[in-house]
């Protein structure tokens, strides 16, 4: 008997705090939809710290006081594990948020046997970009597949900004993009492209620099990164922490 009324008083427990924490949510949703009405909430958890709840929006997360009314920004460390648990939770966000732009509106350039795959915003005018983009035989050699997504770090409109739309509207990007990395002059052209879309993930992602390199895991690599030196990080992440 004793035993049915504490299985009864962990499921009354349970059932409390779901109610409550679905309670909390609610009012969240609800204080944030009124004060900020063009943001698009995807999730809202409870936090591991008492009374903060953990708030997904794209590839970004906050931290929200149960009654909606407080936001905070930053980064929530476990001192005694030294974990950053906000970085953790970000490679899960900007997994999936890569996942979302897929691979057909990407430039992608791939080994015959992938071992990896890097995701990598780039400047088609940027100095350690064209480094990079110069050794992709050695990053292919690798195994390493590489997943370009423009990030013209002059804005909407500059002259790398168009460079980049030339480079997705040419018959054969590929080549247009090896061919832009050397500086040559490529045929001015516009076509339906994501170059805004990177420009909107890369600003989510707080890419401050290029080249910035992100893991299939999630992790980033912000600046240049020689192909060995790259795989030696690649292999460190299937280790066991």
């Amino acid at each position: 008997m004793n035993k049915c009324i504490k299985s009864l008083a962990v499921s009354i427990l349970a059932m409390t705090f779901s109610v409550a924490s679905y309670a909390d949510e609610a009012a969240i949703r609800q204080a944030m939809t009124k004060s900020m009405p063009s943001v698009k909430i995807d999730s809202v958890k409870p936090a591991v710290v008492k009374g903060l709840f953990e708030v997904v929006v794209g590839a970004n997360i906050y931290y929200v006081s149960e009654d909606g009314k407080y936001l905070f920004q930053g980064r929530l460390v476990d001192v005694a594990a030294r974990k950053d648990l906000t970085e953790e939770k970000l490679n899960g966000t900007r997994k999936l948020a890569i996942e979302k732009i897929g691979q057909a509106n990407m430039i992608v350039f791939k080994p015959k046997i992938s071992k990896y795959t890097v995701t990598i915003f780039t400047d088609i005018d940027c100095g350690y970009c064209r480094k990079l983009h110069s050794e992709i035989d050695q990053y292919l050699a690798q195994g390493i597949t590489i997943q370009y997504l423009f990030f013209p770090r002059a804005g909407k409109g500059s002259d790398s900004y168009n460079k980049a739309v030339s480079v997705w509207c040419a018959e054969d990007r590929n080549a247009a993009l090896t061919a832009a990395k050397k500086d040559q002059k490529l045929p001015e052209k516009t076509c339906d492209n994501p170059v805004d879309e990177h420009m909107q993930l890369a600003a989510e992602f707080d890419v401050k620099g290029t080249p910035m390199i992100i893991s299939e895991n999630g992790n980033v690599y912000p600046g240049y990164l020689p192909a060995k030196q790259l795989v030696e990080a690649l292999e460190s992440e299937k280790k066991p922490q």
